[in-house]
């Protein structure tokens, strides 16, 4: 079925941007952070109200909405010659209505944490034209390799996670989103045992609380984004699993891919030590 489409008036559209290297917008926060690594935030034009990271690199880079609600408009103006979106995080019609103004759209999709290497490699091939790219993106594909291995050397205990996103209502990860593949490295397994397809609403299932499988839970985590846990929703969560362990969880850590993929594996580690 052929998307819904945000028309961009032919008679407005930009002609392609100068010369002078690329006009790069990104409107997904882990792109926005991996691409300041690469060194390319003086080609930055563009980006959401949630790339806040690093907040020195992106604080005079222009926002042009958030990762849903995208000002297309804003955003021609700025003429992009590249635009970074996400399977997850920005809507198919944006990406479409892009293609009608922007030279080349880069689709990103990391759904486990392999997929870095992948999109390093990716970012790479789209900028390695600008001086030291290459060389910053084999630091961090070697970074990402090294915190894996740290990662699969500990022999990990097997338990059912709980990975709650959102109250009022409940929401959680299915099996094939980043987040649950990332846990799956510290042998968390999330439930439902579902997986959420490519794209969709099906990727972060609403619980009704009062799920059978509730009881089997060992240990719940409280993600910081995209709702704020915090101290004040240990206890209401403990009663979702009385007998589970709750925790909070930083959940840029844990959901961000890209640079932060490795300190993300690195983290994961600290979770799953004793005490």
């Amino acid at each position: 079925m052929t998307p819904h489409r945000i028309g961009i008036p032919a008679g407005d559209r930009q002609a392609s941007p100068p010369p002078e290297g690329p006009r790069i917008a990104s409107l997904v926060p882990s792109a926005t952070e991996t691409l300041v690594a690469l060194g390319l935030a003086p080609c930055l034009v563009a980006r959401t109200g949630f790339c806040i990271h690093p907040a020195d690199a992106v604080r005079d880079v222009p926002k042009v909405g958030g990762t849903k609600d995208v000002n297309l408009h804003k955003l021609r103006r700025l003429m992009p010659s590249h635009v970074i979106v996400n399977v997850d995080e920005n809507r198919r019609e944006t990406a479409e209505a892009l293609r009608d103004f922007v030279p080349h759209v880069i689709v990103t999709h990391p759904r486990r944490p392999e997929d870095n290497l992948v999109l390093f490699e990716q970012l790479r091939a789209a900028f390695s034209d600008r001086p030291g790219v290459d060389e910053r993106a084999a630091a961090l594909s070697a970074g990402f390799r090294a915190a894996l291995a740290r990662c699969r050397a500990q022999a990990h205990p097997v338990e059912k996670v709980l990975y709650l996103i959102w109250r009022e209502p409940w929401m959680t990860v299915a099996r094939d989103t980043y987040i649950s593949t990332l846990l799956a490295e510290a042998g968390w397994h999330t439930l439902p045992d579902v997986d959420g397809g490519d794209h969709g609403a099906g990727r972060y299932p609403v619980l009704s609380g009062d799920e059978p499988w509730l009881r089997q839970i060992d240990r719940v985590l409280l993600s910081s984004e995209p709702y704020r846990f915090g101290p004040a929703h240990v206890a209401v969560a403990q009663a979702l699993c009385p007998q589970a362990r709750v925790q909070l969880a930083d959940g840029e850590l844990l959901s961000w891919w890209g640079a932060r993929g490795a300190q993300g594996l690195d983290y994961l580690l600290s979770l799953t030590a004793p005490g």
